[in-house]
């Protein structure tokens, strides 16, 4: 069984932890804050990064990101100077994946999300539980995707965005690079790169 590091310990971190059940040997977390490494109270490890000369072949999950630092992850995973073939690909067991989606390498996808055929999933991607993708529809690269989140079919969401949990998105929109949409937004228009959209119908409040 391949090993596995999840990056960094966070909260995306330990909910991927419950999506692993057996499909990668848990080695531990990797942090680069020292206060966080060592023991946990939860049996796990938390290491900093030279524990990778150790482990040369071990898969890595990266899913850093939050509302505040979703513009970033990709100079964070990239920090990492991890190879493509070294991401891992974590699906919770519960989650339904069409056969014919794509879904690209170090993506995290958790309980009970749902993706609909011909769904593209881009690299470096999280989706968080019960989150549906419906049809036809297109998630970038370095993108977060919370939960309960609906996508409807032939929408297209660029690459570093962030979508709260709770949104609907309508068919057939495109949301641009690097946008922010609130929780618990109904987004029922095209989205311009660099918006900040909030409300039902969702508006955009970037000063």
């Amino acid at each position: 069984m391949e090993k596995l590091f999840i990056f960094p310990f966070n909260g995306n971190g330990l909910e991927a932890l419950d999506c692993i059940q057996g499909q990668y040997e848990f080695i531990g977390f990797i942090d680069d804050t020292i206060e966080k490494q060592g023991k946990h109270e939860y049996g796990f490890e938390v290491f900093g990064r030279e524990i990778l000369d150790q482990f040369p072949d071990a898969k890595i999950l990266s899913v850093p990101g939050s509302p505040t630092s979703f513009k970033f992850r990709d100079k964070i995973i990239s920090s990492l100077e991890i190879q493509p073939d070294n991401f891992s690909r974590l699906i919770h067991p519960s989650a339904s994946v069409s056969p014919f989606a794509k879904i690209g390498y170090n993506v995290l996808i958790m309980a009970g999300a749902v993706i609909t055929a011909n769904s593209i999933i881009g690299n470096h991607v999280c989706i968080l539980p019960n989150t549906v993708i419906h049809h036809d529809s297109n998630i970038g690269n370095y993108t977060l995707i919370g939960s309960n989140v609906s996508v409807a079919g032939n929408s297209e969401i660029g690459q570093h965005c962030y979508i709260g949990s709770g949104t609907n998105i309508i068919n057939g929109i495109k949301i641009g690079d690097n946008t922010l949409i609130g929780l618990g937004s109904n987004v029922i228009k095209s989205v311009t790169s660099n918006s900040k959209m909030v409300g039902n119908p969702a508006k955009n409040i970037t000063v």
